[in-house]
């Protein structure tokens, strides 16, 4: 699907980014264009030494903001497919700097589909949070409204050949500050400080979310959030994977941090389908009804007050598929 397409990732230079542009070019080597859009001038240069335009003719580098519409529209000239990953994710720093925040990822956002929807552009994918569901801090409660921004662009894209969709996914294995590579650096203190013992959360790697976008990218009708069916850990589990042999003082719980992580709640599951390996959460009121989409996808609703979350998954990992999960993602030398 994607050979012979222009593709445009926005924060295209992040952990996601990176492993989106290494894929594509692996597995489409006949891309047409991809570009890499982000404000980070030192990030492109650092990536354009792994994926040079000299060996990869089709591959660009934009410097841009997502709060500058003028250069996304500039930077989306000639392309069919957009992936949404640029936001400010720090959950401290958008406490402290609430506006900043709402710029990056509410007014960018806007700013992303109102260019989109003025060029020719087919698919758009945004990337999401579980902070989205039910937030309780200011990121979360930013990510919701780009959520929502997107699923309704599809409102207002009258005959345009368009879809705007979001995949929804939470804890990405060793990405940065999460709590996989803090405990590989400070193991060698001899502690690994936990926020509170019952904490959980679902585990995805790089590769699986670049997966469900690609996937996403193709069979997505529009307006749907789509959310993946992956396991959960327990933190005091991973502090067993990466040092026993540590203490392991319980710190409380951080302003703006659940104990699970959830990505579907009860009020969702009135319009939730389980499509087998995803769940997708559809529009209300939007141009397809969900007996339609079922029909399409093979998909069966969920039972009513269905939730999911990170404490009440089915599907753990042990303490031993932990260390393995470590040693292919995260760190390779792990052998603890």
């Amino acid at each position: 699907m994607l050979n012979d397409k222009s593709i445009l990732i926005t924060g295209g230079t992040g952990s996601f980014g990176k492993a989106f542009v290494r894929t594509l070019l692996q597995r489409y080597p006949s891309i047409k264009r991809l570009v890499i859009f982000s404000r980070d001038e030192l990030k492109q240069f650092e990536m354009a030494q792994e994926f040079p335009e000299s060996k990869y003719k089709g591959v660009r580098y934009f410097i841009g903001d997502v709060r500058d519409e003028a250069r996304l529209r500039r930077a989306l000239e000639g392309i069919d497919f957009v992936v949404h990953a640029a936001a400010l994710k720090q959950v401290p720093a958008a406490e402290y700097n609430p506006f900043e925040c709402i710029k990056t990822n509410v007014l960018g956002a806007q700013n992303l589909i109102e260019a989109c929807l003025d060029s020719n552009v087919q698919r758009v994918v945004a990337l999401s949070t579980d902070k989205a569901a039910a937030p309780i801090n200011l990121y979360g409660a930013t990510k919701l409204c780009s959520d929502k921004l997107f699923v309704a662009a599809n409102n207002i894209k009258g005959h345009r050949d368009i879809r705007f969709s979001v995949v929804r996914y939470g804890n990405v294995m060793g990405s940065r500050g999460s709590v996989i590579p803090f405990f590989l650096e400070r193991r060698a203190s001899g502690m690994l400080p936990v926020t509170d013992g019952a904490m959980t959360r679902f585990n995805i790697s790089l590769q699986e979310g670049v997966d469900m976008v690609l996937w996403s990218l193709e069979h997505a009708w529009g307006g749907e959030v789509l959310v993946p069916k992956i396991p959960s850990y327990r933190v005091v589990d991973v502090a067993e994977a990466v040092g026993p042999e540590c203490a392991r003082p319980i710190i409380g719980v951080r302003p703006g941090e659940k104990i699970h992580e959830e990505m579907i709640t009860a009020s969702d599951s009135f319009n939730t389908v389980d499509i087998g390996k995803y769940y997708a959460i559809l529009p209300m009121g939007g141009t397809y009804t969900l007996e339609q989409y079922c029909a399409d996808m093979g998909g069966t609703t969920v039972p009513h007050g269905f939730s999911y979350d990170s404490g009440t998954n089915e599907h753990f990992l042990s303490v031993s598929e932990l260390r393995q999960l470590i040693k292919d993602h995260v760190d390779p030398t792990h052998s603890v």
